[in-house]
């Protein structure tokens, strides 16, 4: 085997894609790249699921609570930085893993980002005091009635990526997908695609309950640290921004518990509408055993070497 590659695991939110990650990790002595947006910072632990220590322990990981909120790094930053991280890896490891929630930050490390047309600042300016003063719900309207399709897509509770898609479209008059230029870069490196799947039932059992875990960690305590902060990007993420209305004694607690759990479900859905449209994934039940998949994944990279 000597043709390098990129393990990447996906899937939605609670599935287990980090046990598997450790497995890949294990199996072949390498390590792990996170690429996920908001593990990578070190205030939000319990809300994010980052892997535990020990977990972390069990095989080098990156982008895992390495920089602060106050320090955001968007999909192209990222994929700078892992790239080179990659290239540094594979001088050692004929495999490395990628795993991690964040389509657009595995697309940027596996497809490259694409490049999008320049927007004025007066577009800029008009949409950042549409959000100020008419909040959010404004945007999500908007975005819904010009580019339903990607508002289907998008965390429609992460800000920043709505005033991007809407000051695209401002800017150009044409949705997301017709600005996506498909032109891919050049990687020294292939890469091979697992995927986790469940039923939906199943799914959204394992998000519920890993949410009234969260709580008992004490999830309450970290947001509430972090409300002076509540208006940054990083922290526009669901299991934080229902909590800060509870602390503001807009909701009370299980209105913010069943928030959170329900907006979980409503990002896992649009996780699996994103992957399910990549062709290249192959899809293992999230309860196969994972020496299963490894032997099977092992056998793939052989036949494709031969």
């Amino acid at each position: 085997m000597t043709k390098k590659t990129l393990l990447t695991i996906v899937g939605p939110t609670a599935i287990g894609k980090t046990d598997l990650s450790i497995a890949f990790a294990k199996a072949y002595q390498t390590a792990i790249i996170s690429c996920d947006s908001r593990q990578c910072y070190k205030e939000m632990n319990i809300g994010t699921a980052a892997p535990t220590l020990e977990e972390q322990a069990a095989a080098t990981h990156y982008f895992i609570q390495d920089r602060s909120i106050h320090n955001p790094m968007s999909a192209g930053d990222f994929e700078k930085e892992a790239v080179t991280i990659l290239n540094h890896l594979f001088e050692e490891n004929d495999i490395v893993i990628m795993v991690g929630g964040s389509a657009l930050f595995e697309k940027a490390v596996t497809h490259g980002l694409d490049d999008f047309p320049d927007v004025p600042d007066s577009i800029l300016n008009e949409l950042e005091i549409q959000l100020k003063e008419k909040g959010i719900s404004s945007l999500q309207q908007e975005l819904i009635k010009v580019d339903p399709e990607y508002a289907n897509q998008v965390d429609m509770h992460n800000s920043r990526r709505l005033l991007r898609a809407l000051s695209l479209y401002r800017a150009s008059g044409k949705k997301m997908q017709e600005l996506r230029s498909g032109n891919e870069q050049e990687r020294n490196f292939q890469t091979i695609k697992i995927g986790l799947e469940a039923p939906r039932e199943t799914l959204y059992d394992r998000i519920n309950q890993r949410v009234d875990l969260m709580i008992d960690n004490g999830l309450i305590e970290e947001a509430k640290s972090l409300l002076p902060f509540k208006e940054l990007t990083a922290l526009q993420t669901v299991g934080y921004q229902e909590l800060f209305p509870y602390f503001e004694n807009k909701i009370d607690l299980d209105e913010a518990i069943r928030l959170i759990k329900r907006n979980s479900r409503r990002f896992a859905k649009r996780q699996m509408t994103w992957y399910r449209k990549d062709n290249q994934v192959h899809w293992f039940n999230y309860s196969t055993r994972h020496t299963e998949i490894v032997q099977r994944v092992h056998k793939l990279l052989i036949d494709r070497f031969d």
